[in-house]
């Protein structure tokens, strides 16, 4: 990569404020921290930052929750097809890139705006109720049943590790059609390529594997399940169509619902009045869900929108072909927006974790399904629980697009 590529100013964005260097969203400063870059990048530039992805490969980050909506509804202005992405057209981002896996194009309702979209995205809502709709919550019930007689006895458990990591996945199994013995497998390679780097491409190619094995299955032996729809929908999807927008459901559907059930827990575990609310039923799950996704939403950094021409965002100006990258936790944290982050969110609904506009996230409800009966069954099931070490003790770790709980450590009665 020559050096002009590490400069956002030759490739659009927004200069480098005071001559500072350009702010990398991945490393280890990044794992530790993310919250303090976004911070110290809106103070430095306000509402839209120059920053740089695995590979230096530079893009602009949105900070400010106006300027995320304004991308997030506007597809003739910022699109989604990545095609026209100045850098990978020009050949700076390498096919191999862990940066691919997120933003490269794919035959899928995410890589495309308008008509294109249309259909392919109807395909996805269409069949997506029809199983929310069908025993989701005896599938949750099962599985979630299954995992605590695994650690029930021992008295303590990792409710990340032992639970929220795997649930998510193992409940898509069933919904998908696919066999329940590969749901941990895939529930790691699902993780993958969320932290991107090396190994990101061999677990989406081994994802990809096991879904061209469940379509070509599905074809000969249709059932009640998502790829069967899917297969039969009015849509027509073609093979590469059919098997990536599995790969979409079921990366997309794991990782966010995992991530957020680990936060919902640790909400609970670490206000006991909350758990005693839930409980006797004067709070209800989907207002204590509503709060992590405010303020530790499961996806913090949303891929990617291209521009289709020069303009001009919070003040910065954005070339044709530039990168943006969505901060969804920063924007929902945007002082502009919500200047005491103490006050209540109870009833509101504007948050970004869900994204906005045309590409909102259609499985919001198969989500909110798994993590309300996971909790319940969890609560009923485990008599006495409470952390099993101070709340301050609890570590997350980041990628590029999402902050991860790295562990919830309980006890409870044997």
């Amino acid at each position: 990569m020559n050096d002009q590529s590490h400069d956002p100013g030759a490739s659009g964005g927004c200069p480098v404020a005071h001559g500072a260097g350009v702010t990398r969203l991945y490393g280890s400063d990044a794992e530790r921290d993310p919250h303090g870059i976004y911070t110290v990048l809106r103070e430095q530039h306000g509402a839209v930052a120059p920053i740089l992805l695995e590979g230096d490969i530079p893009a602009s980050l949105v900070l400010g929750y106006r300027e995320n909506r304004r991308v997030l509804d506007n597809p003739l202005q910022f699109s989604r097809d990545s095609r026209i992405w100045r850098d990978w057209k020009e050949g700076r981002v390498a096919e191999t890139s862990p940066l691919i896996q997120m933003l490269g194009w794919r035959p899928d309702c995410v890589s495309q705006d308008g008509e294109p979209h249309r259909r392919l995205r109807g395909a996805v809502t269409d069949n997506l109720l029809g199983v929310t709709g069908r025993g989701i919550r005896r599938h949750v019930t099962h599985f979630a049943h299954k995992l605590i007689d695994a650690f029930e006895d021992a008295g303590r458990a990792d409710l990340v590790t032992d639970f929220a990591d795997y649930l998510p996945m193992l409940v898509l199994t069933r919904v998908l059609g696919l066999a329940e013995r590969e749901g941990r497998t895939l529930a790691e390679s699902s993780n993958q390529i969320l932290k991107g780097g090396a190994d990101a491409l061999a677990h989406n190619e081994k994802i990809m594997s096991v879904l061209g094995d469940l379509a070509a299955r599905k074809r000969s032996e249709p059932g009640s399940d998502f790829a069967s729809g899917l297969i039969g929908h009015s849509a027509d999807l073609d093979e590469d169509e059919l098997v990536n927008h599995l790969r979409l459901v079921l990366i997309t559907g794991h990782t966010m619902t995992s991530n957020l059930l680990a936060r919902a827990l640790q909400l609970i575990l670490t206000y006991p009045e909350r758990r005693s609310e839930l409980v006797s039923g004067q709070l209800n799950m989907s207002a204590v869900v509503e709060e992590v996704m405010w303020n530790t939403p499961p996806l913090a950094v949303l891929p990617g929108r291209f521009a289709t021409s020069d303009l001009e965002l919070g003040g910065c100006p954005i070339k044709e072909g530039d990168l943006l990258v969505l901060g969804l936790a920063a924007g929902n944290a945007d002082p502009q927006i919500r200047p005491d982050t103490a006050v209540s969110v109870v009833g509101n609904q504007s948050h970004l974790a869900f994204s906005a506009g045309p590409h909102e996230c259609p499985g919001q409800n198969l989500g909110q399904g798994i993590i309300e009966t996971a909790v319940d069954v969890l609560l009923h099931r485990l008599h006495g629980l409470r952390l099993a070490v101070p709340p301050a003790e609890l570590t997350s770790t980041a990628s590029t697009w999402e902050s991860r709980l790295d562990s919830l450590p309980v006890e409870f009665a044997a």
